[in-house]
């Protein structure tokens, strides 16, 4: 499971790097909403509750489904500003079938859906019950913030512009003056990059999650990603987002009819080993096995030979060998030789790691 992005023919100019401040604050009020997703975040979340105003609180909690569990589109800006204001202006200058769609995306996006296909909850009557009740689902809060933006969709984006200028004012301006020399920097060390070495260069110093597969003149970037979905990026560009806020979260906006835009955090040592979602999965199947879990209680004590396995276990070398190789091609064995036997034992370091690395699957 990937997104793919198809870049066949896109030029590189039409490929940009830049931190966008709507971007940032959005990646700030999702650490705020799941602090659990954000350890190395615990000092500056703890600070930053603490110093909200309760009626500030309430209203982000009213607003929350827009960047807790998702992002909405809205705030992603496919051309980052310089500022805030003005990238609430490009906002305003949308009409409201699409700002509305684009808010409530990520409740009442139909399946499958077409980029000529108008799934506007303002014109679509399924768009429309499908947000309804999943915001019922949420909570009375949320539910109710939904109609009003279904009733009055001007009123709605006003309280919204509201909402974002309030939390510039309360903690993100500040939070925004520290982080944005550092996101400006890695954003023009990766246009660098580009310009260079080519987008397979630049996307290896985005993501370790994200490579670029060519074949012919076809060329697509692969974001490893626990979701499935294709999106282009030939006709429009795409933009790539540096953010402080995001690990471990690897956000790809891939909707019908916007531009293709990737928020990254910035480079850091914890992010040099990116194990791949298909790996985690080879390795959780390969563990699920009662047999396999038996052998990996042996196997983590010390090394075994085949044979001596077959002997503690009760079954066959034959047998025995085929779960071994199960357990190598998930890269969970060590293997070396000594004189005429092979020795097997569990890498307990990568097992370790499983868990974590799971965990980091889910929340890219």
């Amino acid at each position: 499971m990937s997104v793919f992005i198809d870049v066949t023919g896109l030029p590189q100019e039409r490929v940009t790097f830049g931190p966008s401040p709507l971007a940032e604050l959005a990646a700030a009020l999702h650490a705020l909403s799941e602090p659990a997703h954000h350890a190395r975040l615990h000092g500056w979340i703890t600070t930053t509750q603490a110093a909200l105003k309760p009626e500030l609180a309430d209203r982000l909690h009213e607003a929350d489904f827009m960047w807790r569990s998702a992002r909405a589109d809205i705030l992603l800006p496919a051309t980052p500003r310089e500022t805030l204001a003005e990238e609430l202006d490009d906002l305003d200058r949308l009409d409201d079938e699409r700002y509305v769609g684009a808010a409530l995306e990520i409740s009442c996006a139909a399946p499958n859906a077409r980029e000529e296909d108008a799934y506007s909850p303002l014109t679509d009557e399924g768009a429309r019950r499908r947000a309804l009740d999943l915001a019922a689902a949420r909570g009375p809060a949320q539910a109710a913030f939904v109609q009003r933006m279904l009733a009055d969709p001007p009123a709605v984006r006003a309280w919204i512009r509201r909402l974002v200028e309030d939390c510039d004012e309360a903690f993100f301006a500040d939070t925004w003056r520290r982080v944005r020399g550092q996101l400006a920097a890695d954003a023009r060390h990766k246009t660098e990059i580009l310009r260079h070495k080519g987008l397979a260069e630049a996307l290896a110093a985005v993501s370790p999650a994200m490579t670029l597969e060519e074949d012919g003149p076809r060329r697509r970037i692969v974001v490893d990603k626990l979701a499935h979905a294709r999106t282009t990026a030939q006709g429009s560009g795409l933009t790539f987002l540096p953010t402080a806020f995001g690990r471990p979260h690897l956000v790809a906006l891939y909707a019908p009819g916007w531009r293709p835009v990737v928020q990254y955090p910035v480079a850091s040592r914890e992010l040099a080993d990116v194990t791949p979602v298909e790996t985690v999965k080879l390795r959780l199947e390969a563990v699920a096995h009662p047999t396999r879990i038996r052998l990996c209680r042996s196997l983590s004590r010390g090394d075994h030979t085949t044979s001596e396995l077959a002997d503690a276990h009760g079954i066959t070398a034959p047998e025995v060998s085929r779960h071994l190789a199960v357990l190598r091609k998930a890269g969970l064995l060590t293997t070396r030789r000594r004189g005429r036997y092979v020795m097997h034992q569990l890498d307990v370091t990568v097992v370790a790691r499983l868990g974590s690395d799971f965990l980091e699957g889910l929340l890219r």
